[in-house]
């Protein structure tokens, strides 16, 4: 008993001692870390010195008491230590201090974590997103995996060359690890985009969120391809898909700040509980493009061209864009419209299933020119490609694709995106006045077409074709 008593006695000597000297060696600093952090665990080693030499100190050594006091002892210093690891580490914190009640079962769960549904002491209810614990390990192990197959699928067949698929995975991994990362990314398109009354991004709470945490407002809604889930709630398809067109258009071609991920999972959409008006909700903001200048002002232009069925303009800006000789191939692949549809002019030609059947057909064919293309476009081109995919499935899904209204959307955006890089270069107020009349005048345009489509798809198009051909056939 008494050599225990000694050793304790002697580690809390130790540390005292320890802690003078530590004091005597350097200048005293109130907010210094490290001393804070030796002060505590210099004091609570002395705390659990003294109540085992003082607790344990009348009662005969191995004897029931003894045991039990012992035991008491132990708990007591336990409990010391992990407050000390508590206030040192910040990590060891009851979910009851942050939370009323915390579901363990969660919301919804991917490869990188898992979302639960909490509710704070004041009464929000929050969505706390949880990165699995050995993810970051893992996710390493995993693009070394992924190196390697290429790298022998490469050494096998020569022509597909899909090495930039590791490159853009060893890029974007730790970017879409860090939760603050997208906390801010969150923020930053909230801001950006605020002018569109009907898109909500969910607030962060950024006093309980970490580089693995992250706690925002809770959303409730359905995915944006349950067309079931639109009919019960009286949510218009062709207006989900109109302003899902206005979001990307601004983010691509106006902003250059892209979000790269809208799975239906993280593209919400609902009745406003207070407004009854239709909201999309954007979730899940790990992983952002952000667009260089010249590449956004090149693929403004490319798509314009496109729209109209400007070949000249196609073959120009693809080349800019690194296409090359293979910018027919390229314009193809970006629009998922088959050439005699480019030349047409995709806003002029509405999407046919014989005609996708012939881009399925065709994509077997020409893997090997498409790995080509892949590798020559700039890195940035890929997750546009990648969004571009989800975005059409989301509109094969709602049957909405054919709509012209994405093209107009997409020529108001690419007109205003030009119209400020150009006022950025002019030099006098007359050219600039000049630039912002001529902007005006298209998007005037823009909006007359917009109406004629309307009308024409209207009831009142319909009796005025008739009355049309009544007229003709009188005649």
């Amino acid at each position: 008993m008494a050599g225990r008593l000694l050793k304790v006695s002697s580690v809390a000597t130790a540390v005292v001692a320890s802690s003078g000297f530590y004091l005597y060696n350097h200048k005293l600093d109130p907010n210094d870390i490290s001393l804070v952090r030796f002060g505590r665990a210099a004091a609570t080693t002395a705390v659990i010195s003294y109540d085992y030499m003082t607790s344990l100190k009348h009662v005969e050594y191995g004897s029931e008491e003894y045991w039990a006091l012992k035991s008491q002892v132990h708990r007591r210093s336990a409990e010391r230590l992990r407050n000390l690891c508590c206030a040192n580490r910040g990590t060891f914190i009851k979910l009851s201090d942050l939370f009323i009640s915390f579901d363990v079962k969660p919301q919804g769960a991917a490869s990188l974590a898992q979302v639960h549904k909490a509710v704070l002491h004041d009464g929000r209810t929050v969505a706390v997103k949880v990165q699995h614990p050995k993810v970051q390990t893992q996710s390493s192990k995993d693009i070394v995996v992924m190196e390697v197959l290429l790298n022998m699928v490469h050494w096998l067949f020569p022509d597909f060359a899909f090495m930039w698929l590791v490159e853009e995975a060893k890029k974007n991994m730790p970017v879409e690890l860090d939760f603050l990362n997208e906390g801010r990314n969150a923020e930053k398109v909230a801001v950006m985009l605020a002018h569109f009354p009907w898109l909500k991004v969910p607030k962060i709470h950024w006093d309980l969120s970490t580089r693995r945490i992250l706690t925002m407002d809770f959303a409730e809604g359905g995915q944006v391809n349950d067309r079931d889930y639109m009919r019960r709630h009286s949510i218009n398809v062709n207006e989900i898909s109109q302003n899902l067109g206005k979001m990307y258009s601004e983010m691509i071609f106006v902003h250059g700040f892209v979000h790269c991920d809208p799975h239906p999972g993280n593209v919400l959409v609902r009745r406003c509980p207070n407004t009854k008006k239709t909201e999309i909700v954007l979730l899940d903001h790990g992983l952002y493009q952000i667009l260089l200048p010249d590449f956004r002002l090149s693929y403004c232009r490319l798509w314009q061209s496109l729209i109209k069925g400007d070949l000249n303009g196609i073959e120009r800006y693809s080349r800019r864009l690194g296409a090359g000789d293979l910018y027919p191939l390229f314009a193809c692949v970006l629009t998922a419209r088959s050439w005699t549809s480019v030349n047409a002019g995709i806003g002029n030609t509405p999407v046919t299933h014989s005609e996708d059947v012939e881009i399925r057909s065709n994509a077997a064919l020409y893997l090997p020119q498409i790995s080509d293309l892949l590798n020559r476009v700039p890195r940035q081109m890929l997750l546009l490609l990648k969004t571009n995919d989800l975005l059409r499935g989301i509109e094969t899904t709602l049957q909405t694709r054919a709509a012209s209204s994405s093209f107009i959307n997409m020529s108001r955006c690419c007109t205003r995106a030009l119209a400020r890089h150009k006022r950025s270069k002019a030099q006098s107020r007359a050219r600039r006045l000049q630039i912002t009349m001529s902007e005006s005048l298209t998007l005037w345009q823009i909006s007359l077409y917009e109406l004629f489509l309307w009308v024409k798809g209207s009831t009142l198009g319909g009796w005025v074709g008739s009355l049309l051909s009544c007229l003709h056939y009188t005649h």
